[in-house]
């Protein structure tokens, strides 16, 4: 127990986390380019690559040699937006149609319409042209146009050859419009040129005349529909006036004036009843004012004791005048004589005559105002009586209207449809004398060469079905191959750090290169040991062990180069061989295997006995001894672990070459004994879900990986690989 103590005095490093933030970094900075992977990929699937280009083109070659030339013929017609209207009458269609975006799109599929075709097949009496039929868009040879066979044919044989015929046509046409412009190009494809430019003439031909056709049809068929609307509306405009008439006679509705609006609405300004009860409104309030007048004039009478009236009265302003003229005489008088002076007595009778004179007028005044004011007061309660009825009479008759408007827009509407329908169905009728918008730019030419097959647009077409087929292969195959390709994988899939990458020699040639400093296997050897040297925090792991997934990965190889780097650097190595059932560093190092690890599990406790020294330098070697029935039971004691513990006594370092992990428990047990273990990948070997699932059966045990190690590396998957990474220095450039 006291050995064991000390064992376990140098903790066991914690084990690497997969979301750890050193993963997303190493992921990213051991990953190659995406362009680069994507070489790698070409150059690993090279010869299938080229083996199914090469094959595609050869395929395009020889169908391009088989095929029958065709020759096309090309029409161009010229498709305007705005017909010439020589009438100056719009018709059956709207003036916009023409500028419609839909407009140019309706008429190219127009031109591919089916009707079309029947037309040309009409005119050119393609069906009784067995060579037409026959060649399948041929041309006859016998006559100018086509061949006729002259046969009597049944009315269904007939139908069934016409079809044929059309199905045939609409096949080879095609129609290409000339972009940003309304040309269109019209061209037809056969074995015979002659045919080829015949059919695409006569195609625009047909299509100039179905348009003129569809043009009049359409005329006719708006003719024929006006007419049935007008003898509608005629009698629908005579009723409607009819019951606007009955109802204004109902209800008394006098109109005495009438106006129509710019969109043909009749609205009633003025009524009978309307104009009488404005002219006594009027009458109203004059009389109103009237009365005010004369109440105003009364009022200011009895407060002043003279009236405006009488202050505006001639004939008292007469007598004032004069009485004034009479007191100033009798003023006067009165400086020299005595009132009794009969000539003073005289004037003052004259000036008391006077006053009587004056008060008489102003009282005729007086009674004259009154009765004017009491005459206003009935004249304006008599109007206001006839305007009160007058407006109940008026509302009365709005009420009325509202029915009465309904009647006269119902009446106006269909009197607007039916002046609209006539004057359009006048102008129909010459509408349709107008000159075609489609007009022939360059009749079909007969072509001097053929239009198909052509070798480079099929050669070009083949290689680029051969880069799809390719790209395909390829994918499938990279889906399928799960192992990993390159070191940059290591650490992205595995989520373990990448301790380095070896690269592919034979057996026999890594016994040779280990020796050799300078090799490129044992330099790739010398960086695994220096990214050892940072996994722990006292540097190199004193003790570790190599595993991998399955056997023959590079396993031992990479212990015995482990070993021998760590031999060279000066450091004293126990290269123990822990893989029971199937040993190989003996014959590897060339030692024996008669007693070893086996032994010591089994109870022989003369460990030195078991140490073997080797011819590398530092390096000692303890074999894995006879195969035990059951190698797992006795990897399940604690002598393993004490075994490490009297070697990590007299050794700097001790290697432990595992069993594989799948399909037994031996390397799972051993980790136990150790500070942590190398996991070593053949690359393009085990599947990623194999490889995953042994590293789980480590991490379940609770084993420290100190990371990863890609052997059997070639120089086509490591693409920035060896020649840049470890042979530069010593101009060793042969293939593994």
């Amino acid at each position: 127990m006291t050995s064991n103590a000390t064992y376990e005095l140098a903790p066991r490093p914690q084990s690497f986390p997969a979301d750890s933030s050193y993963s997303a970094a190493d992921t990213s900075r051991l990953a190659p380019p995406v362009l680069l992977q994507y070489w790698q990929i070409i150059l690993r699937r090279k010869w299938i690559i080229l083996f199914i280009i090469l094959s595609t083109l050869i395929a395009a070659l020889i169908m391009t040699l088989l095929t029958t030339p065709r020759y096309t013929a090309t029409a161009r017609i010229e498709i305007s937006r705005e017909q010439k209207n020589v009438t100056k009458v719009d018709g059956a269609s709207t003036d916009t149609s023409g500028r419609d975006i839909e407009y140019l799109p309706t008429q190219y599929e127009l031109l591919k319409a089916r009707s079309v075709a029947e037309r040309v097949e009409r005119e050119l009496h393609l069906s009784t042209n067995d060579a037409f039929l026959g060649a399948k868009g041929g041309a006859a040879t016998k006559s100018p146009l086509f061949q006729t066979s002259g046969k009597l044919l049944t009315a269904s044989a007939r139908a069934q050859r016409e079809q044929q015929a059309v199905q045939l046509l609409l096949s080879q046409i095609k129609i290409s419009p000339v972009r940003g412009s309304n040309l269109v190009d019209v061209g037809y494809n056969s074995t015979d040129p002659k045919f080829a430019a015949d059919i695409a003439n006569m195609w625009t031909q047909q299509f100039i005349q179905e348009s003129l056709d569809r043009r009049f049809a359409s005329t006719a068929d708006a003719r024929k529909f006006l007419e049935t609307r007008l003898a509608d509306l005629r009698a629908r405009l005579e009723q409607s006036d009819r019951d606007t008439v009955n109802y204004a006679t109902q209800k008394n509705i006098v109109a005495l004036s009438k106006s129509r609006s710019v969109d043909g609405k009749t609205s009633t300004d003025r009524t009978l009843v309307s104009a009488d009860l404005e002219a006594l409104n009027d009458a109203l309030a004059k009389a109103t004012a009237e009365r005010i007048d004369a109440e105003s004039r009364a009022s200011q009478a009895s407060k002043s004791g003279a009236s405006k009236d009488a202050l505006a009265n001639n004939a008292i302003s007469n007598l004032r005048q004069k009485r004034a003229d009479v007191a100033a005489d009798y003023a006067r008088m009165m400086v020299q004589f005595e009132p009794g002076y009969p000539a003073a007595r005289a004037l003052a009778e004259q000036i008391r005559t006077l006053d009587a004179a004056i008060a008489r007028e102003e009282s005729r005044v007086s009674t004259s105002q009154s009765a004017e004011y009491s005459e206003a007061v009935k004249r304006e309660h008599d109007l206001r009586e006839r305007v009160n009825a007058l407006k109940s009479q008026l509302d009365a008759q709005q009420r009325d209207s509202i029915q009465y408007n309904i009647y006269q827009r119902e009446a106006d509407t269909n009197r607007q449809l039916y002046d609209s329908l006539l004057q359009r169905y006048k102008e129909i009728g010459v509408a349709g004398v107008g000159s075609n918008n489609i007009a022939i730019v360059d009749p079909a030419q007969i072509p001097t060469g053929p239009s198909s097959p052509n070798l480079i647009l099929n050669l070009a077409m083949g290689l680029l079905v051969g880069l799809g087929l390719a790209a395909i292969t390829v994918f499938a195959l990279e889906q399928i191959d799960e192992g990993l390709r390159e070191p940059g994988q290591v650490n992205g899939l595995l989520q373990i750090p990448l301790l380095g990458s070896i690269p592919d020699v034979q057996d026999d040639d890594a016994r040779v290169k280990l020796s050799d400093p300078k090799s490129e296997i044992s330099e790739a050897y010398l960086s695994v040991r220096s990214n050892l040297a940072f996994s722990t925090d006292h540097g190199m792991p004193r003790t570790l062990m190599l595993t991998s997934t399955r056997p023959a990965e590079g396993k031992s190889t990479s212990s015995i180069a482990l070993a021998t780097v760590l031999g060279r650097t000066g450091k004293k190595v126990a290269l123990v061989d822990a893989d029971m059932r199937s040993p190989s560093l003996h014959g590897f190092l060339g030692l024996t295997n008669t007693k070893g690890l086996s032994n010591y599990l089994a109870g022989d406790n003369d460990w030195q006995a078991l140490v073997t020294p080797t011819s590398v330098r530092g390096v000692h070697f303890v074999g894995s001894g006879p195969t035990p029935p059951n190698a797992a039971e006795l990897l399940s004691g604690d002598r393993l672990i004490t075994l490490v513990q009297h070697l990590s006594a007299h050794f700097d370092h001790i290697v432990i070459d595992a069993p594989p992990i799948l399909g037994i428990a031996d390397a799972p047990l051993i980790s136990r004994a150790v500070e942590g273990c190398v996991f070593v990948v053949e690359a393009e070997g085990v599947a990623i879900r194999g490889v995953k699932s042994a590293l789980d059966r480590l991490q379940s045990v609770h084993a420290h990986v100190f990371g990863g190690i890609l052997t059997k590396l070639r120089r086509r998957q490591s693409g920035y690989g060896y020649g840049y990474g470890y042979g530069y220095g010593y101009g060793n450039t042969s293939e593994d």
